[in-house]
């Protein structure tokens, strides 16, 4: 799944959705290399699909994840439950 242009507070929910159902069809990878525009909506996003993918023994790993996100994710203390492929 490539998730595309920006990701805020303004458009999180209907990501969460979306990408609900890319996990649902067996998607295991998210490419983040087309995300115009990010704030931490964006991380609580990943892990939010992360949560739902191990809640059904799903594999998910993600590609291309900006480094502003891994930077958050680091002062949050969550960096290592972010499996990048």
């Amino acid at each position: 799944m490539v998730v595309s242009g920006p990701v805020t507070l303004a458009n999180v929910a209907a990501l969460l959705e979306e990408g609900r159902r890319h996990l649902a069809d067996g998607v295991q990878t998210v490419d983040l290399a087309e995300v115009s525009e990010m704030d931490s909506a964006l991380l609580a996003l990943l892990l939010a699909w992360l949560r739902e993918a191990r809640q059904h023994e799903r594999a998910l790993a993600f590609a291309n994840l900006p480094e502003s996100v891994r930077t958050i994710a680091r002062l949050y203390g969550v960096d290592r439950l972010l499996p990048a492929s």
